[in-house]
């Protein structure tokens, strides 16, 4: 069975994380919301979505984009992870907001999450992409702007414990 990567990027940084997920994660099909229909959702049961956080806790513009549309979707028997980025240092009162604010509406859809990822090794003031516990993130965070020397290691083992969770 394969997996859908959906992933919006203005840079290249969230595209190059959905290209080097798909390097760890054998059958998995990468989307571009601005290219692609999230409506393809439909021929998945697993699932990845990628998604930077912009300036104060903005929704990247692709993401802004087809923001309306995820709440059409039905998300009920459907598995899904999350990859968010972020600058914990910069702004460090919104890390990784968007992956947060795209979880909530993907779980009141009927989504089960996978994919939680350790705070333990991050510097930042609040998320909306923290577990109810605050131990963990909902997703994987990947902090490319200050934390860029990490960012490969964590990707490699986030995909082994998903590629395990997604069974």
């Amino acid at each position: 069975m394969s997996i859908a990567l959906f992933y919006g990027t203005t840079t290249g940084n969230t595209g190059d994380v959905a290209e080097k997920v798909q390097l760890h994660l054998e059958n998995i099909e990468l989307f571009d919301v601005a290219d692609s229909p999230l409506n393809i959702i439909e021929n998945y049961q697993q699932i990845i979505f990628a998604i930077p956080t912009w300036d104060y806790g903005e929704v990247q513009e692709d993401w802004q984009e087809v923001w309306d549309e995820v709440d059409t979707l039905d998300f009920t028997g459907k598995t899904v992870a999350f990859i968010g980025l972020g600058d914990q240092y910069g702004y460090a009162e919104w890390f990784l907001d968007a992956m947060g604010m795209l979880h909530d509406k993907v779980v009141a859809k009927g989504a089960s999450i996978v994919g939680h990822w350790p705070t333990d090794s991050y510097e930042f003031d609040e998320s909306k992409a923290l577990t109810a516990d605050k131990k963990f993130f909902i997703g994987l965070a990947i902090d490319d702007d200050c934390q860029n020397e990490l960012s490969d290691e964590r990707i490699e083992q986030w995909c082994e414990q998903v590629s395990l969770e997604f069974g």
